[in-house]
């Protein structure tokens, strides 16, 4: 049975070779038929999401741009190049996501209002990225993971939607608290290696604590093959943490759409409570 809380789907349009093993390689025709797939998954259930798509990607696909618009789905910005925003720093960043948004306007015909970091690489240490996406008119970010490990994340950062004194809301990606512990769940690997009775249980949790959940995932994610077809190298632990489940993943998201109701980011965000917050500070008090 499906649920009356709606969940916000959001998928993070990019090519993995590019994104993962080098920023300077080309974006290939596979991305392209790995969103279509996508795009098919989520017209045979009836499902809309938001789309961060990478500015490289739209400049090299603006047919699948539009494609994406034309469903219906909403279009947000990924970047331009996929590189941590804490790694190129503030002015890079801003002529990033400046040429990213106008590129997006321009292939979609929507105005961009929400972002997702490359990795969600917006952390204690780039902070700085927040005023800068709401000083480009943005409304909302979704790139804070409240859990933290060695690649992303703020340990301690609220879990809830909230709103930011520049304005700017944030839309943190699911965890549950479970055993005196944070833990992440419903998206990207999370999805692949949990089984499906797991990401079922959290999302459930979620909506007892009366929040959506935010779901995630790269089209990339549906594509087994990929790892083992492409013809650069690709270390054994990136392949282990990268490919592995990959063939359930289609199956576990047709699941997922099922049994709980998705809508894109904007539509979530209009029934949903904002907490105001007074500071901008988000990781928890030092002790």
């Amino acid at each position: 049975m499906v649920d009356s809380h709606l969940h916000a789907l959001t998928i993070d349009v990019e090519d993995w070779p590019q994104s993962t093993l080098d920023f300077s390689l080309p974006i290939t025709e596979r991305a392209a038929r790995n969103t279509r797939l996508l795009l098919d998954i989520l017209r045979k259930h009836k499902v809309r999401a938001t789309f961060f798509v990478l500015g490289l990607f739209a400049e090299r696909l603006p047919d699948v741009v539009a494609e994406i618009a034309a469903d219906g789905h909403e279009i947000g910005s990924h970047g331009y190049s996929h590189k941590p925003v804490f790694g190129i720093g503030p002015e890079a960043f801003a002529d990033e996501l400046s040429r990213s948004v106008a590129l997006l306007e321009e292939i979609s015909g929507q105005r961009i209002a929400g972002y997702r970091a490359p990795d969600f690489s917006i952390t204690n240490e780039s902070l700085w990225a927040l005023n800068i996406i709401a000083n480009q008119g943005l409304r909302y970010d979704s790139s804070i993971f409240p859990y933290r490990n060695s690649r992303y994340g703020i340990s301690g950062a609220p879990r809830r939607v909230y709103r930011l004194p520049n304005g700017l809301v944030e839309l943190p990606l699911s965890t549950i608290q479970w055993a005196g512990r944070t833990w992440p769940v419903a998206g990207g690997g999370y999805l692949r290696l949990y089984p499906y009775f797991v990401t079922r249980w959290a999302m459930r949790r979620i909506e007892a604590e009366g929040a959506p959940a935010v779901v995630y995932l790269h089209p990339y994610e549906l594509d087994p093959a990929e790892l083992d077809e492409i013809e650069r190298p690709v270390p054994a632990r990136l392949r282990l943490t990268q490919g592995l489940n990959r063939r359930r993943t289609r199956a576990k998201l047709e699941r997922l759409l099922q049994d709980f109701r998705f809508g894109p980011v904007a539509e979530v965000l209009n029934g949903v409570h904002v907490e105001q917050r007074t500071e901008q500070t988000l990781s928890a008090p030092a002790v």
